[in-house]
């Protein structure tokens, strides 16, 4: 006897169709599958600014090298 709230209307799910509740856990699986997605995008993003600061840092090396600076 779950309720859940669409559009500011609360639903008690032992109410709803089997065709309601197929699409409620279509959008419940949709919506798991955004946030891990979204985990992902942010693994993602943090890794590519630390290989970004990685290769700033290497670039840096090499002119200071060619300009003969230690």
């Amino acid at each position: 006897m779950a309720k859940i709230l669409i559009d500011n209307v609360e639903y008690d799910t032992d109410s709803l169709s089997d065709e309601a509740l197929a699409q409620l856990q279509s959008i419940q699986f949709v919506d798991s599958q955004l946030a891990t997605l979204q985990g992902q995008i942010a693994a993602m993003n943090t890794a590519r600014i630390g290989y970004s600061n990685a290769l700033q840092e290497l670039l840096a090396s090499i002119d200071n090298a060619e300009k003969g600076e230690v």
